[in-house]
């Protein structure tokens, strides 16, 4: 597989996790979490949603098998609400943040799923494993190297907010959200041309 292919499916997972666009929610998440600890919490999270995003590649196509979808469907469906993540990422509208008791720290929930490990990142996965099975290690390599990029980034949450600012963590997420678009719109379209010429061959 051309590295490229691996770059471009590095970028769009990264994209999906969106780890700038939960910069905020991961300093609210951890605002009950000792100063200390806070770091440990971030990368802990990261690898329980790592564990998670590669199970989902690597039994996709099962799944797929078992709920009888095809490549085509998923392909459709994913560019649909990678397109929907990408509109919220651009317009963003006030959501309520998914906190945990006083006093405890997160686990899994919400940092690791459904915030980095969410639908959209589940969906690219087993999307990308079942448009092209036979390069599950590429895979793992793009997802490994976005999952990298992502935990940098929300390791230095605190960091980039302070030199960022409010409005600057805005506009970077909604540029994201304007890459995002297009690959969200280059996927559907994509998914349309093969039903379309599906139909050509069984007509």
């Amino acid at each position: 597989m051309p590295i490229s292919d691996v770059f471009s499916a590095a970028v769009l997972l990264f994209l999906v996790i969106d780890p700038f666009g939960n910069v905020p929610i991961v300093i609210a998440a951890l605002g009950n979490v000792a100063p200390e600890r806070r770091l440990r919490v971030i990368l802990r999270e990261c690898v329980a949603a790592y564990v998670i995003l590669v199970a989902f590649m690597l039994g996709g196509q099962t799944f797929l098998q078992w709920m009888q979808l095809s490549e085509v469907s998923l392909a459709i469906a994913g560019g649909i609400i990678l397109f929907l993540i990408a509109l919220r990422m651009v317009f963003p509208s006030p959501e309520g943040v998914f906190g945990d008791p006083p006093g405890t720290e997160p686990f899994l929930v919400p940092l690791a799923v459904p915030l980095i490990a969410g639908p959209s990142a589940l969906a690219a996965v087993m999307l990308m494993v079942s448009r092209d099975p036979a390069h599950r290690v590429a895979w793992i390599v793009a997802l490994t190297a976005a999952m990298a990029a992502a935990t940098i980034a929300m390791l230095a949450a605190y960091r980039l907010q302070r030199l960022l600012g409010e409005r600057g963590m805005l506009a970077v997420e909604r540029l994201m959200g304007l890459v995002l678009t297009a690959l969200a719109v280059q996927m559907l379209l994509d998914g349309v041309r093969t039903f379309v010429a599906s139909l050509g061959h069984a007509a």
